[in-house]
């Protein structure tokens, strides 16, 4: 509300009263009369703002000169004259010229006031005061003030700049600042006449986070000038850099230059922190009070990153001692050479020498405002500096895009201007269009009035007391890109154990060794400890405090960044295994199909009766069976083998087993209990009870495989958990419940075997298979055994194959020790196949007895 309150009172003054704010000193150098004026708002001097905060109404040339402001007030003249004098680029305005009328803004009221200056003829042409005295009549002194503006150029600082461009923009007066660079004022709702020549501090802050990522500096300071420059620039990237993963160890405002002790504390604080790097987001006046206590805290060997405002200023880098700082990094505004410049100034300083010998500089007399005379300046002469150049490149530019505006309203192409009014509002349409070239600098502003140039990255050389900058890259905003070139860097920290090549660090942190996650130890996220990720777990960059598990088909060993792929274990038909066990179950299947055509054949022989007759048959078919069943665990199982591959052979060789123990339990009857058996035995014996026998027990375990197949039924399945760093592929619930009970069964139905084929150990030659089948059944027990021992333990290919190689010695047991001695005896001894030697030796087994 003050500044409110202030602006109706000065407005008030200027429109109620009819008082004079000739800001300008017409005959002194401020004013030029041409066709089409334009504004010019430029700091000739710095002077103090009263403290009750009302505008300083004093003159302007009793404040500090200011020899910046100085340069960009010429760079306007020169670029206005040689518009006239046709002499530049091109020829814009043929038959028209171009006036100016130029305020010294000294301070931020004095800005004010020169933007009320501008819009009091709008005023009085919307409503004209009949009331105040002289109303309706043209005063005197009005005539060849030339003070309808059709734009204004300036001011030089954002904070010069918030009101000036409401005011103006409320009008619709186009507005063009060089070197107000605040992102708020790319605001179209708020300034809608405001344009700039300088980038918007959104793209400096932009650089500065590009810059800091590109050397890894993570952990930084961050100070602000007490300013909006400052406040904005600092608050903006603040917010901006934790997403690039930049941690601010300090942050903290410059204050006032009689806050000595503030000062010191700040020095201290930054020196707690241990960063290497520091971002100073200030104006070069209020840098500058502060650098002298950075030198008196001896705070050496650091990166500063500075701004364009003060990167490449002399008012910095002529600081007594300020070579020990360190390095200096900056953003510059692009540059380019201003033909003539230079002579135009010193043109003027002679002029300067001849006004001043014929007429006493300063005050003109009249309002008090009216106090400031170029000539009186210009004497000084002061030295153009790389500074002065680039913001003399901006005014430059900010004319010509007028000139080029009036052009296309004028509608010059032909060769000749039609000199008409123009509003401002027209010039401000035009200004939204205009494109054009100087010095090969593209120019034009988008839809936020700003210019599409991005930055040069400069760095401070010193040659002992030398100083000077050097070009080490460029920064583009759209789209983002940074160029550097590190060798023309020179590192000024040998003192902290790096050469003038090395990159110094900047962090708080060491970063973690490959596959180590960082366990955080503070609020920053740049301070941490490391903890390796764990087997199965790799480190993600993504999410740096934490260990994803990888997927899994995959796998990783401790202390990893990605995963690997799992090896994939299966018995593959290509196999060297696979081959050496299908050559051994085509030996089984050939051995077992030729015993029962060769049993077959002689069906009716005492071997083949005493064997079991036509059961011999079903138990060759059934261990045939049993070797068949070792197919499905070749290759990728399907569904089909899961499901036949356990109960096909738990069947067949349940059906080779159950015939064994009833022929052993036949035998063993006859030979030993043929007086004591019970007439049950007679009728189960006449009554095919042996075949019966075989299918119930059979049948009972084929049903107990149905159920566990129903129930539960297994399934091709991927076991990740058995090995960390392989695939099994084999069925489902192969130790199910349903399994074990078909175990159990089987394995109950071997002992009942083993005992009756014990029993008969001493029976005729002819009939006494003890041996025979007690060794097959010990081979078969002792290869299942193996097997699951081994199953327990791996599951690999090998397993795989032990599993197959367990079916078939099975098979091969109980044929080498039930079939091939009576297959030998068929073949080989058809003597002992006779009904008589059978007799002679049950005769002789009686005999003994």
């Amino acid at each position: 509300m003050r500044v409110f309150e202030i602006l109706v009172l000065v407005w008030s003054q200027v429109w109620f009263t009819g008082a004079e704010l000739d800001y300008a000193s017409n005959g002194q150098g401020m004013g030029l009369t041409g066709d089409y004026s334009i504004a010019g708002l430029f700091p000739l001097f710095n002077t103090e703002k009263h403290g009750d905060g009302f505008p300083a109404l004093g003159p302007c040339n009793k404040g500090t000169p200011n020899k910046h402001g100085f340069h960009l007030l010429q760079a306007m003249r020169f670029t206005v004259e040689q518009i006239n004098n046709r002499s530049g680029p091109s020829s814009l305005l043929p038959n028209v010229t171009l006036g100016y009328q130029l305020y010294d803004i000294c301070s931020v009221p004095a800005s004010i006031l020169a933007t009320l200056d501008l819009l009091e003829p709008q005023q009085r042409a919307l409503f004209p005061p009949q009331d105040a005295p002289g109303g309706g009549e043209e005063r005197e002194g009005d005539q060849g003030r030339n003070k309808d503006a059709v734009a204004v150029i300036g001011p030089d600082s954002s904070s010069k700049s918030f009101t000036p461009a409401g005011l103006l923009g409320s009008y619709l007066i186009p507005q063009i600042s060089y070197e107000a660079s605040h992102e708020k004022l790319s605001n179209k709702n708020l300034y809608p006449s405001f344009f700039r020549t300088i980038p918007s501090d959104k793209n400096q802050v932009a650089a500065m986070i590009q810059l800091l990522i590109h050397f890894n500096w993570r952990w930084i300071a961050l100070l602000g000038s007490d300013n909006d420059y400052g406040r904005q620039g600092m608050e903006t990237l603040a917010k901006q850099a934790p997403f690039f993963g930049i941690c601010i160890a300090y942050q903290g405002i410059i204050p006032s230059a009689s806050e000595k002790t503030q000062m010191r504390r700040m020095v201290d604080a930054i020196l707690l922190t241990k960063v290497h790097t520091i971002v100073a987001f200030s104006s070069k006046s209020r840098l500058s009070v502060f650098m002298p206590y950075v030198i008196e805290k001896n705070m050496t060997n650091k990166v500063w990153i500075g701004t364009e405002d003060w990167t490449v200023a002399t008012q910095i880098s002529g600081i007594p001692g300020v070579h020990t700082i360190g390095t200096v990094l900056g953003v510059a505004l692009k540059s380019a050479d201003v033909h003539g410049f230079a002579q135009f100034e010193k043109t003027d300083y002679e002029k300067s020498i001849q006004y001043n010998g014929s007429k006493e500089s300063g005050s003109s007399g009249g309002d008090c405002l009216q106090s400031t005379s170029l000539y009186s300046v210009a004497k000084n002469y002061y030295a153009l500096e790389t500074y002065d150049l680039i913001s003399s490149f901006n005014v430059y530019k900010a004319v010509y895009a007028v000139a080029h505006a009036l052009h296309q309203l004028l509608d010059c192409n032909s060769g000749m201007c039609s000199n008409r009014t123009v509003q401002p509002w027209e010039v401000l349409h035009r200004l939204k269009r205009v494109r054009f070239s100087l010095n090969n600098t593209p120019v034009y502003f988008d839809q936020n009035g700003d210019p599409p140039t991005g930055y040069d990255i400069v760095t401070w050389i010193w040659k002992g007391p030398e100083w000077s900058l050097r070009l080490v890259g460029t920064f583009s905003p759209d789209p983002v890109s940074l160029v550097i070139n590190k060798d023309l860097v020179e590192w000024h920290n040998a003192g902290a154990n790096y050469t003038v090549s090395q990159v110094p660090l900047s962090i708080c942190s060491p970063p973690c060794p490959t596959g180590h996650k960082k366990i955080l130890t503070g609020q920053h996220v740049c301070c941490f400890d490391c903890e390796a990720c764990p087997a199965a777990m790799f480190f993600n960059r993504s999410d740096p405090t934490e260990c994803q598990p990888c997927p899994a088909e995959e796998w990783s060993p401790e202390k990893s960044e990605h995963c690997l792929a799992r090896t994939v274990l299966l018995l593959t038909w290509d196999d060297p295994l696979t081959i050496a066990l299908l050559f051994f179950m085509a030996c089984c299947l050939v051995m077992t199909v030729s015993s029962g055509i060769i049993l077959l054949l002689h069906i009716t022989s005492p071997v083949a009766k005493s064997a079991g007759g036509r059961t011999c048959l079903v138990m060759l078919a059934a261990l045939t069976l049993a070797a068949l069943s070792s197919l499905c665990h070749f290759g990728q199982p399907s569904q089909l083998a899961c499901l036949i591959k356990h109960p096909l052979f738990i069947f067949s060789f349940t059906v080779c087993l159950a015939a064994i123990t009833v022929r052993s339990f036949q035998v063993v009857c006859i030979f030993k209990f043929a007086s004591k058996l019970p007439p049950i035995y007679d009728r189960w014996a006449k009554k095919n009870g042996p075949e019966w026998t075989i299918f119930v027990v059979s049948f009972t375990v084929l049903i107990i495989s149905i159920l566990r197949v129903v129930v539960d039924p297994p399934k091709p399945s991927k076991d990740f958990e058995f090995f960390h760093d392989s695939i099994v592929i084999e069925c489902s619930n192969t130790l199910s419940i349903g399994s074990v009970v078909e175990v159990a069964y089987v394995t109950m139905l071997s002992m009942l075997c083993f005992f009756f084929s014990y029993l008969g150990k001493d029976l005729p030659a002819n009939y006494n298979e003890a041996k025979c089948v007690t060794f097959s059944l010990m081979v078969y027990m002792i290869s299942w055994i193996s097997f699951f021992t081994l199953y327990l333990i791996s599951r690999g290919p090998f397993t795989m194959a032990a599993h197959v190689f367990a079916i078939l010695f099975s098979v091969l047991a109980f044929y080498g020790g039930y079939f091939l001695p009576k297959i030998y005896i068929i073949v080989l001894k058809p003597e002992l196949n006779t009904t008589a030697h059978f007799q002679n030796c049950i005769q002789m087994y009686t005999m003994s007895k």
